[in-house]
């Protein structure tokens, strides 16, 4: 696979919905998790469209095209949840909420690009999964559900700003941040030989269960590990050694 200094880029589907008109920027700051009124014509950052108990409806990237005008991107199957919830909270927000169609490039290490493909190598859905695991970059599906806490997946330290105002889950999110402890983490792991484990498969710590296994290919694997598994840990899944990246 390339390496991500030779810019491999890869053809990945996403859904897109447009906010715009002259409330689309007060709207969008009450209801994700990052600061979007921070972000400049051009800016984007990624963010999350979460419930009132802080669970991940949909994880989103924000892109701020003009002054009152924003494009949502999110996974394929999320689109139409993701204005489904905006339109029902929308309430009296001057806001048009409509889906847009494009096609999105990614360059590996770096961001989306639109409509327009980048220069670089492309690769192909499986070397982006390898690189995605290797990465430790969380999947809608796999390491990111209902079950799965924020924090969990590593999202508070790049979808959410505990600087900004109120929206929907603000509240858990900021008490486990100051005051919570985590039970599991998302961790990357190498697996001895070629055996790919399948979703949930789980991770033993000698004959104790401590952790469930998200996403694998040949030799590498990400998945949700107790915190309290040191870093060393000679652990198994299904009878193959491993161990924490």
């Amino acid at each position: 696979m390339p390496t991500v200094t030779s810019r491999a880029v890869a053809r990945v589907p996403r859904a897109f919905v447009r906010i715009a008109g002259p409330d689309a920027r007060d709207y969008l700051q009450r209801m994700v998790s990052n600061d979007v009124e921070a972000l400049g014509v051009g800016q984007a950052c990624d963010a999350l469209l979460l419930t009132a108990k802080a669970r991940v409806i949909a994880p989103v990237r924000v892109l701020r095209r003009g002054e009152g005008d924003f494009l949502l991107s999110t996974e394929p199957e999320l689109g139409a949840r993701v204005r489904n919830e905006l339109l029902r909270s929308r309430f009296a927000a001057k806001a048009e909420i409509e889906p847009e169609e494009h096609e999105s490039w990614l360059v590996l290490g770096s961001g989306e690009v639109l409509d327009e493909r980048p220069e670089g190598e492309e690769v192909d859905e499986n070397e982006l999964e390898r690189w995605r695991i290797e990465s430790g970059i969380p999947r809608w599906g796999r390491e990111i559900d209902e079950r799965v806490l924020p924090a969990e997946a590593g999202l508070t330290e790049t979808h959410v700003s505990f600087g900004k105002g109120c929206y929907p889950g603000q509240e858990p999110i900021a008490r486990q941040h100051y005051r919570g402890k985590l039970n599991r983490r998302l961790r990357v792991l190498h697996i001895e030989g070629d055996d790919v484990p399948q979703y949930d498969a789980q991770i033993l710590h000698g004959e104790k269960v401590v952790g469930r296994i998200t996403s694998a290919v040949p030799g590498l694997a990400l998945g949700y590990v107790r915190t309290e598994v040191p870093d060393e840990a000679q652990l198994s899944v299904n009878g193959h050694p491993a161990r924490l990246h």
